[in-house]
Parts: C-alpha cells; sequence; structure tokens
C-alpha cells in the first residue's frame, strides 16, 4: 500500500471544550470535534514521498542479517530450522510465488558475505547451494556481489574453491546453466553470461594463484565427447581460448588439449570413412564437405534456440541414412574447431614471423607434434596447422625439418615413429611452396645416407624383401621415390640461364643434369635384394616408374615385371604386422581398397586437404601435383599395351 505523509495539526485554544473539572469522563474519549470549513484538513498528501510497493516476504536488511546470523549460532546448538529455510532462499526450483524477491536475495547475500566465516566444512550443504543458484542470469549488482562472495569464500575456505571453478566452466558450454528466464529479472543473452563467467574467473585465479592448476583438470572434464555437437564443440572451444586474456600460464594446457580432441576428431572421421565401401566415399564425403560449408561456426550472439544445432530428424532409421549424417557432423566439427585454431595462432605472427611470440607458437606446435600427431597414425587434417605456420619463415621450416630427420635418425625411437617421421618428412618437403631447393637436397642427401647405411647393415641376413624385418627401410624408399616426383627439379645441376627459364619444356629439350648420387642412390637400393618396389606401394611406385623413366633417372619397367612372378616372404606375416595396423590403407580421405597386405600403406600425412572452410590457411603453401610434358602422351600410349598388367596411378596425383 502507499505510504503517507500525514500532518496533524494541534488544535487551537478556543477549539478546545471547557471543562468544568480536570478529571475526564470516559464519554468524553467518543467526542468527535466537528470541522469547520474554516480549518486546514488534517490529512494531506507529500508528493516528494518515493510510493513503493513491498512483497510479503520481503524483509529490511537489519532483520535479514540478525536472522542469518541467528541461523548459523542455532544450527551449532542444534536446531536446524532456521538453517534450512536459509538454504530454501538459493532453492531456483522453487515456485514462483514462494521465490525471493531480487531485493531479499540480495540481502541475504550481503547477510552471507558478512557471515562468511560461518561459511565451512559443516555448512559445505548451504555452499553447495549457493554456488549453484542462477546468479549468472541476474542484474549486473548481483553479479558483482557474488563475485565479492565467491572471493571471500574461497579465500577463507579454498576447500570449495573446485566447486566454483567447475560451476564457472560449466557455464561456458553451449547451453550455461544459468540461461535461463527468472522471475523479475531482465533477460540475459549468453554472450553476456560467458562474459560473466571469464570475469570472475579472472578475478578468482588473480585472488588465489591456486586456482590455475585446479582449472586444467576441469577444463579436461568439461570438454565436449567426439559424439557431442558441433556447436557444443565450437562454443567451449571459443570460450576456454579466451581464459588465455587472463591467463597466460594456461595457454600450453589448453592448446595441448584442444589440440589432442582434434586429433581424436580427425582420427574417428578416418575410421568412419574406412569402414565405407570404395563407390560410397565420394557420395558421403561430398554430402559432408557441402554440409560442412552451409553449417560452419555460428555467431555467439545466436539465441534463437537452445536445441542441438546438429540434430536432424530422423524420418528414416536408413544405417546409410544414419551414417551419411553422423560423418556429415564430425566434418563440420573438425573443420570449424581447426579454423579457430588458425585463426588464433595466426595472431602470433601478425607483427613479424620471427618474433618472439611466432617462436614461441612453432615451438609449441612441434611439442604438441611430437606427443600427439606423430603417435597417431591415422591424423589426416590436424598436422597442416603446423604445415601452414612452419612455412611463415625459413628458420621455422628448418626447425621442422631437422625435428624429423632427427627423429628419423634416432634409433632409440620407436619403429612405428621413425617411419612415420620419415612420412611427414618427405610429405612436407614435396608438399610445401615455400620450402626452399637447398632443404630439399639436404633432405635428400640425409635419407639417402640413412638408406646406404641401412641397405648395408640388412643385405648379409637378406633373403628377399620382407616388410615385417625392413620396414622402416622400405618407408625410406618410399619417402625418397615420392619426393623425386615432386621436387626433381630442385635436384638438377642446372645453369643460371635455366635457372631462371619457368616453362618445363625448356628443361626438357636441354636434358637433365643431376647433382651427385641422385642415380646411385635409387639404383643401388632399387636393385638390391632387399627390393623396395616389390614392397612399396604400387601406386607410388608406378608413378615413380613413370617419371624416373620419363627423366632418364632409372629404368624400373623390367623389375615390376619380375616382382609380379616374385611371393613376398611375408605375405601372410605381414597381416599381422604391428607396425601398420591397416596396411591396406590408402591417403585417409581417398582411400583405395586395391593394395595387397603384403604392401607398405601409401600414407602421406600432407595428402590433399579437403576440410572447405580451414581450408583457405593452406591455400598459399600447398603444391599440388602436376605431371610432367609428354609424360601423359606416353601413358595414354602404354595404357594399350599395359593397363591391365600395371596398377592405375591415383596416388600421386590429388583427387578431391
Amino acid at each position: 500500500m502507499p505510504s503517507s505523509s500525514i500532518q496533524r495539526v494541534p488544535p487551537s485554544s478556543q477549539d478546545l471544550p471547557r471543562r468544568s473539572s480536570l478529571v475526564r469522563r470516559r464519554d468524553d474519549d467518543d467526542d468527535t470535534i466537528p470541522s469547520s470549513p474554516s480549518k486546514r484538513p488534517r490529512v494531506t498528501w507529500d508528493s516528494d514521498v518515493e510510493v513503493r510497493t513491498v512483497g510479503e516476504n520481503e524483509k529490511a536488511p537489519e532483520l535479514i542479517l540478525e536472522e542469518v546470523r541467528i541461523a548459523f549460532r542455532d544450527k551449532a546448538s542444534g536446531d536446524w530450522s532456521r538453517y534450512e529455510r536459509l538454504k530454501a532462499v538459493y532453492n531456483d526450483t522453487q515456485d514462483n510465488d514462494t521465490q525471493p524477491t531480487p531485493t531479499t536475495l540480495r540481502n541475504y547475500t550481503i547477510a552471507l558475505l558478512a557471515n562468511v566465516s560461518s561459511l565451512n566444512k559443516t555448512t559445505t550443504d548451504l555452499v553447495r547451494k549457493v554456488i549453484s543458484s542462477e546468479w549468472l542470469g541476474r542484474e549486473s549488482e548481483y553479479v558483482v556481489l557474488f563475485m565479492r562472495l565467491l572471493g571471500s569464500l574461497n579465500t577463507a575456505q579454498p576447500i570449495f574453491l573446485e566447486s566454483s571453478l567447475n560451476m564457472l566452466v560449466e557455464n561456458l558450454t553451449a547451453q550455461p546453466a544459468c540461461n535461463r528466464e527468472l522471475m523479475n529479472e531482465p533477460t540475459v543473452s549468453k554472450v553476456t553470461i560467458y562474459g560473466r563467467v571469464h570475469k570472475t574467473l579472472g578475478y578468482l585465479m588473480q585472488l588465489i594463484p591456486s586456482a590455475s592448476s585446479i582449472i586444467r583438470r576441469i577444463l579436461n572434464n568439461h570438454f565436449p565427447q567426439s559424439n557431442e555437437s558441433r556447436r557444443f564443440n565450437i562454443v567451449f572451444t571459443n570460450n576456454i581460448l579466451g581464459i588465455l586474456r587472463y591467463a597466460p600460464e594456461l595457454r600450453s594446457d589448453i592448446l595441448s588439449l584442444i589440440t589432442d580432441r582434434v586429433v581424436k576428431v580427425d582420427v574417428q572421421v578416418q575410421i568412419d570413412i574406412e569402414d565405407l565401401e570404395e563407390d560410397e566415399i565420394s557420395d558421403h564425403l561430398e554430402h559432408g564437405m557441402s554440409r560442412a560449408k552451409h553449417d560452419y561456426m555460428e555467431d555467439l550472439n545466436d539465441e534463437s534456440d537452445t536445441s542441438d544445432d546438429d540434430s536432424e530428424s530422423d524420418e528414416e532409421e536408413d544405417p546409410e541414412v544414419l551414417r551419411t549424417r553422423d560423418i556429415t557432423q564430425m566434418v563440420g566439427k573438425l573443420d570449424a574447431i581447426l579454423d579457430i585454431l588458425f585463426s588464433f595462432y595466426n595472431a602470433d605472427f601478425s607483427s613479424s614471423k620471427t618474433s618472439n611470440s611466432a617462436t614461441n607458437t612453432i615451438d609449441q606446435l612441434l611439442s604438441q607434434f611430437l606427443t600427439m600427431i606423430l603417435p597417431t597414425h591415422r591424423s589426416r587434417h590436424t598436422q597442416f596447422l603446423l604445415f601452414h605456420f612452419v612455412q611463415q619463415s625459413p628458420t621455422h621450416i628448418d626447425h621442422f625439418v631437422g625435428t624429423c630427420v632427427s627423429t628419423v635418425l634416432d634409433r632409440k625411437q620407436p619403429p612405428l615413429l621413425r617411419q612415420n617421421a620419415a612420412a611427414y618428412l618427405a610429405s612436407f618437403v614435396a608438399r610445401g611452396i615455400h620450402v626452399p631447393s637447398s632443404i630439399v637436397r639436404e633432405v635428400f642427401d640425409y635419407i639417402s645416407s640413412e638408406l646406404n647405411r641401412l641397405r648395408k647393415e640388412h643385405l648379409p641376413k637378406c633373403q628377399g624383401p620382407d616388410l615385417r624385418r625392413y620396414a622402416s627401410y622400405y618407408c625410406l624408399v618410399q619417402a625418397l621415390m615420392y619426393m623425386f616426383c615432386f621436387r626433381w627439379r630442385d635436384l638438377e645441376v642446372r645453369n643460371e640461364e635455366v635457372e631462371k627459364e619457368d616453362d618445363l619444356d625448356v628443361s626438357f629439350t636441354r636434358g637433365h643434369q643431376w647433382k651427385p648420387g641422385v642415380k646411385e642412390v635409387f639404383s643401388a637400393n632399387i636393385f638390391s635384394k632387399l627390393n623396395p618396389l616389390k614392397v612399396c606401394s604400387p601406386a607410388i611406385v608406378i608413378e615413380f616408374a613413370r617419371v624416373a623413366q620419363h627423366l632418364g633417372v632409372v629404368y624400373v619397367y623390367h623389375l615390376l615385371e619380375t616382382n609380379k612372378r616374385i611371393k613376398s616372404r611375408n605375405a601372410v606375416a605381414v597381416a599381422g604386422c604391428q607396425l601398420y595396423g591397416q596396411l591396406e590403407r590408402d591417403t585417409a580421405l581417398s582411400i583405395s581398397h586395391n593394395e595387397g597386405h603384403q604392401h607398405l600403406d601409401a600414407y602421406f600425412p600432407f595428402d590433399p586437404y579437403h576440410l572447405p572452410r580451414s581450408k583457405k590457411w593452406i591455400e598459399g603453401d600447398y603444391r599440388s601435383w602436376k605431371g610432367l610434358p609428354g609424360l601423359e602422351e606416353e601413358k595414354d600410349d602404354s595404357d594399350s599395351e599395359d593397363d591391365e598388367e600395371l596398377p592405375e596411378d591415383d596416388t600421386a596425383s590429388d583427387r578431391t
């Protein structure tokens, strides 16, 4: 009810009735004083007084402060009634009729802040109620007050810090817990909630240094799994990268966490694709890539719905429809998160390609490469983060190449790791546009020297091609052939006049002069008893045979014909080989099932990049396959004779 200002006008002496005695009769109290038009009204309204509606449950701040103090006192003596009522104040599941008003809730929170010393292990149930209440969706003044409460609480009682941080991280997801309409409160957007969470996290981490070590574990626990929606993965990735603005000490942990999850999604995509039949792959990928373009990362301001954006109506429970949808969703998630990472790392190279921040980023990417990417044989796209940023500077290129070379030559490393490093080294040198000729020649020499050493080591006991025993050797031969097909021009000895020529036809008319050792290393290894052409991937062998013959390096077709009649010594044993679990698998998104199980996997990690959105980051760094002048004509002529004898080349050329 409205308040009023009541002015009482004392009666004048003339208005008072005359009394004959100082003792009043009882019935005199009931006498009414007649009004007079000449007198001022006894009740007037003051227009300056604020008119305010007071809810039934709203109490004065002083009363609430005393109530909270007594509740803690009574609880200590065994009376829990007031304490239970205090807990009910922060019960967000109450009906709107019983929920406290914003003013009352604020006064209770102020009272808790004044009694923060009473919040300890014995009041854990109350503290959990308070921490999990929907404070982020309320007015800004209350949010600031609640931040102060969290700071005071966790400073005095660190046992509640993990619960507080866990609550905050939960509100960095695509569906924050505090994102619902509250009674008598304005609607708060998700972006505002995320901003409030970051502000609170920064405040707590500055106030309590130990918070950094705790949040590492919490972020790992809350990172969306690979089967969760694209939007959940995107929003959470963006939000935890935002933590680095005020907690740079977490940079390595957060980026490693994201990379680890991206690798897992990447591998899952390859597994799903490998389970398809060959004629199904292009259809599924075309649909997946098309949908990925359409469904790329939504703006965080989008509040249009709170449903899973990846959910689609299963009109038919057709296994093929479900499989296509699953692959589409996985491809979209992988593409979007990689695009976020490309954009994030790119900021470190904006000022200078060799600045301290850029160098630190390269070191960090190399660390992730050695610990997560290199040991993962089926990773298909994640490694392109390194591919792109390493090529920003010759120094970074040299650093990456040196890392791969040292891994290849380190005999203390597991064989599988060394073989993968050889594939990365050859693929990077072959595909990297900014890799200079000097690096190509140096890598060629490194691999040649190691091949010569391994060949001399294996030949005394060699009885024929054996992938199980000599896998590392065959991997290096295959790497050398792959490099040669792409970078043969860098292995020529050419004069300055030819060096300026851009037309490939000119170089062919002048003939070819090769740097010392090029022809020798191929001849010595290809025609040895180890017979690598019998074991290496037929697709790569055929492409190398065509290029090498056309350039006059070595002629191997007669050996290929002979090899057709030779059975590999481990044709059966290799099926269970631990070095490569899926030897028949071709490059990840351009799979081929016509490989025999006795052949080396044709895996080169920087084969064509298929993700539509993030592909833009490597377009200026990537060398696509280009045929040699005159070679296609030769192929057309030989197809009529050898088409049924030699496997079709579908590896060296880039398929999309």
